[in-house]
């Protein structure tokens, strides 16, 4: 970062006294600022562009037009073969290195067994695969190739699969017949098959035998193949890439789809090159390094992870429980790993602390330089914990930002401190900016996020949205020609950010609203809280009238606790005081599992349509949850509201 500052002030004849000026000129001068990317990252492109940047309209703003690239191109050529490109390991497999010369023959081959499958440009290619090394090959062919890249992982559900993949119609899926998870086995091929009946466009499908030992047999005549053969078909191919436009689609990511059909947002070539060069100076990426994030093949963080290859830094992968063994699992693999950039979800990193794990007692973290956190808000506890239990001069830093544009938006910056409780700045490009509904900017107080200026990795365009319309109601319709995100926002005076969780789950009571994110930190407060899901729904029968919102807080305990009068109000208690009086929850009410996404996100939008008389699979995709059996009782508990105003019509006054 301070490189590139420097090198930028130079360029552009402007002095830089610290990151809060580089900031606001990345976002002021924008064509300025990604063509100083362009040039500072090298990056390599088959024709030259024309101009950066031809509009700032949102949608349709057009970037580096005239210039023809390729993404796996910019990750695989010069590099030093000896040199150590990927480590990787399951619970199926141990840890193993793989380096630039082996990764680069690998995509080779797989490229050309694609190619030889009639794989082109254009040509959907989509993998049920876990975070392997076999996964990454596929995904580097398939871009040499000009092809465009979807993954799903393989705890997916089939009819979460499908909502995802016919969208696109495929003309390959490669899948594993299996995985495992916290030590348990889950035969995947039955699934697959059901998944494939349903996708008619897929011409082959290649296998890879991950959870079986040995090799698949091959049924090249129904279109089936191993992975070893799909390998084989390509043996002796060198590196080749096809030059595509900028704007050329690399990947389809999707939206959780907890409440409809996922979005497929559709992103390019060339905007998530620029964006991922520019992040890797946010993460301090430098030779030697090896960057770590725990994700699945089926959250935009495996693609960020895929992403720092851009760098001089190695990628450590990792498909399994990440609280397996035991929690402090990811320790140890940091340790035999000599991971330098470790991570993990905030709410991860809370379960560490309330369990007591005590990571640099137990491991050696000697190579650990920081440590991310995303997924949802860091709460200051865990700032303290980190602090306290892994390295005092640790560098952490939480982000915030979306599969949308398939980055954070407010980040770390390794030339600023850390504040308990705060993300460190808004990212370099990025124009972020908490608005109030009259679209005013706010500073020091909560509004909505936006962005108020393009970025190269915005959606190119959502598959199926031809008009372009759903793109529009999903991001402008509040505020035209503005990107919102739909999370609230605080920008601190010194440039910083908290994050208050999503705005469309916001509390409102009697006016004073506040992010779901601020009650869960109070109530985690309380020892014997574990977890929390937030809703207020219309009032219960004999505590308040139709027309007012009864606010619920299911929380889940430590093992052996019940919940009791006692327990319940100092919960109310912590919330009194460190959220408002008015956020007091009506009820308290104790449960198993908060209901969360693959990705970690708590439904609390679901939840309350079901709370609210919804059925169950319109209010949220059963397959896109990580612990389905959540929501039943939810379902339970909103047959006994729909009883209550029966009961209240027959009882007479109370």
């Amino acid at each position: 970062m301070t490189r590139f500052m420097r090198w930028a002030a130079q360029r552009n004849e402007r002095p830089f006294d610290g990151y809060e000026a580089l900031w606001r000129w990345s976002v002021q001068e924008l064509e300025e600022f990604w063509a100083s990317i362009w040039e500072f990252c090298g990056v390599r492109s088959f024709t030259p562009y024309e101009r950066v940047l031809s509009s700032r309209a949102m949608p349709g703003a057009r970037w580096f037009e005239g210039s023809t690239l390729n993404y796996a191109e910019n990750v695989l050529v010069e590099r030093d073969p000896s040199a150590v490109a990927v480590l990787h390991t399951s619970e199926l497999r141990e840890l193993g290195e793989i380096t630039w010369g082996e990764l680069s023959a690998q995509v080779a081959a797989a490229a050309g067994g694609l190619r030889s499958l009639g794989v082109g440009r254009g040509d959907r290619v989509v993998a049920y695969m876990p975070n392997i090394p076999e996964t990454l090959i596929a995904f580097l062919a398939t871009a040499s190739i000009g092809a465009i890249w979807s993954s799903a992982a393989p705890e997916f559900g089939a009819r979460s699969v499908i909502d995802r993949f016919a969208q696109i119609e495929p003309k390959v899926l490669l899948a594993v017949d299996g995985y495992r998870h916290a030590g348990k086995d889950f035969d995947r091929t039955a699934v697959l098959e059901g998944i494939l009946a349903e996708l008619p466009t897929v011409e082959h499908t290649g296998m890879l035998p991950y959870l079986s030992e040995g090799d698949l047999p091959d049924r090249s005549t129904e279109g089936r193949l191993s992975w070893s053969r799909l390998l084989a078909l390509g043996e002796g191919a060198e590196l080749a890439f096809s030059h595509v436009p900028f704007d050329h689609p690399l990947w389809v990511l999707y939206s959780s789809g907890t409440t409809g059909l996922p979005k497929a947002i559709v992103q390019g070539h060339g905007g998530i090159l620029v964006e991922q060069l520019k992040k890797r100076m946010h993460l301090d990426l430098r030779a030697g390094d090896r960057m770590f994030w725990f994700t699945t093949t089926g959250w935009m963080m495996w693609n960020f992870l895929v992403g720092c290859l851009l760098s001089d830094a190695a990628i450590v992968l990792y498909d399994g429980s990440p609280a397996y063994p035991d929690l402090g699992g990811l320790w140890s693999l940091a340790e035999r790993a000599r991971i330098t950039c470790m991570g993990v979800s905030a709410g991860l990193l809370a379960s560490m602390e309330k369990a007591g794990v005590e990571p640099s007692r137990d491991h050696d973290l000697s190579a650990l330089r920081a440590i991310g956190s995303t997924g949802s808000p860091l709460a200051p506890e865990s700032f303290r914990w980190v602090y306290e239990h892994v390295d005092p001069d640790i560098w952490l830093f939480s982000t915030s930002g979306g599969t949308d544009v398939c980055t954070a938006f407010v980040a770390g910056c390794p030339l600023l401190p850390v504040y308990e409780g705060e993300l460190q700045c808004r990212a370099l490009g990025c124009a972020v900016e908490a608005w109030d509904e009259q679209g005013r900017s706010l500073t020091d107080e909560v509004g909505e996020l936006v962005i108020t200026e393009p970025m190269p990795s915005m959606p190119l365009f959502l598959w199926g949205d031809t008009d372009g319309e759903r793109l529009r109601e999903s991001y402008f319709a509040m505020y035209p020609g503005v990107w919102r995100h739909g999370d609230w926002i605080r920008i601190t005076p010194r440039g910083g950010a908290v994050i208050y969780g999503r705005s469309d789950s916001t509390i409102n009571r009697q006016g004073v609203r506040m992010g779901t994110s601020e009650i869960y930190r109070a109530a985690a407060a309380v020892p014997q809280v574990l977890d929390t899901l937030v809703v207020d729904v219309p009032g219960r029968a004999g505590t308040h009238t139709d027309r007012e919102l009864s606010m619920i807080l299911f929380v889940v305990l430590a093992p052996g606790v019940a919940l009791d009068e006692e327990l319940a109000a100092q919960i109310k208690r912590r919330i009194r005081e460190d959220c408002s009086p008015r956020h007091v929850p009506n009820e308290i009410l104790q449960i198993d599992e908060v209901p969360r996404t693959l990705s970690g996100k708590v439904l609390e939008v679901p939840v309350k349509r079901i709370l609210m008389g919804a059925a169950p699979e319109q209010a949220a995709s059963v397959d896109s949850l990580a612990n389905p059996r959540s929501l039943d009782y939810f379902v339970a508990l909103a047959a006994e509201l729909a009883r209550e105003p029966e009961a209240a019509d027959t009882a007479g006054p109370r």
